[in-house]
């Protein structure tokens, strides 16, 4: 029996809060893998990934949409671009979580969104809106004063936003589902984690394989990255991207709490400070967001 539209809107909202609660609770999941590092972490997770893609895609007979993008030659560059953007992204979250920086990756997601406007200004051309510039312009205003009290600039956080942004905005570009992308980025990133991780275990420094326990929680990590892909993939069919827009802000929140109440990372009153400047930044911004989707549907129904 086919689903109501309201059924399938709710079936989206479910998805997304999904996607979002599972990459705002991984902070927790990628210490169980000490004292394995950070690069040995991100090749298990790249091996599981591509192996859990494979049988999604077999699953979802989605080898035709594979076969017609590698004979593009500009999807397949592409594709390879934003596999190396997603990868960076992956290994600075893995490390800068377990090196006690959950709290920095947080602000990373917290403002990727304004990170993603400036990027579709630089490559796309687009244009920002008054209270988008306003909101950017207080995002810097955040950074500097972050960067007054970690005494550098968050680099963390910057990497993170700046990788997943332009990831984002190659994926934009591609424009293909879920699995058969992320199956065709981690097939590109294959051949250098097998020579990697050869030769850890050849010096016999592979600390994930040689541990029952610890290799089980590496092969979970593989559902881990892909299923919220999936939810994500799954939400953006059926409900409007402003929704999207708010329930983003899911995840990171789910990090800097987590950070701050688990961890026990240390929050002083500059960083506090900076924090809500950030949020201030998020807010404008989503009014603003919200406010263009309203003049939106009045345009479409006039």
């Amino acid at each position: 029996m086919p689903r109501t539209p309201q059924q399938d809107e709710r079936y989206g909202v479910i998805s997304g809060l999904g996607a979002y609660l599972m990459w705002g609770l991984l902070p927790l999941f990628w210490p169980l893998l000490k004292p394995a590092t950070a690069f040995e972490i991100l090749g298990h997770r790249i091996i599981w990934s591509l192996l859990f893609v494979l049988l999604l895609m077999q699953l979802t007979h989605s080898w035709p949409v594979v076969k017609a993008t590698v004979q593009n030659r500009k999807l397949s560059l592409l594709i390879i671009f934003a596999s190396f953007f997603v990868a960076t992204n992956w290994g600075v979250y893995i490390w800068a979580v377990n090196d006690n920086h959950v709290v920095e990756t947080s602000l990373g997601y917290f403002i990727n969104p304004l990170v993603s406007v400036l990027l579709g200004m630089v490559f796309f051309g687009e244009r920002l809106r008054t209270l988008q510039k306003v909101a950017v312009g207080i995002a810097a205003i955040a950074v500097l004063v972050l960067s007054f009290d970690y005494g550098r600039l968050p680099w963390i956080a910057l990497v993170l936003a700046g990788s997943f942004g332009i990831y984002g905005a190659l994926k934009k570009q591609i424009n293909l589902p879920a699995v058969p992308g992320l199956m065709m980025e981690t097939v590109l990133l294959l051949p250098l984690t097998i020579i990697y991780l050869t030769w850890l275990y050849r010096d016999a420094e592979a600390i994930l394989i040689s541990n029952p326990t610890l290799l089980i929680l590496a092969i979970i990590s593989g559902p881990l990255t892909a299923l919220p892909l999936l939810l994500f993939g799954t939400a953006t069919t059926r409900v409007p991207l402003s929704w999207l827009g708010v329930m983003q802000y899911v995840a990171p929140t789910l990090q800097f709490v987590i950070g701050v109440w688990v961890f026990n990372e240390a929050l002083s009153g500059i960083k506090i400070i900076g924090f809500i400047i950030v949020w201030i930044a998020l807010a404008i911004f989503s009014i603003d967001a919200l406010r263009r989707n309203r003049l939106d549907k009045r345009k479409n129904v006039a």
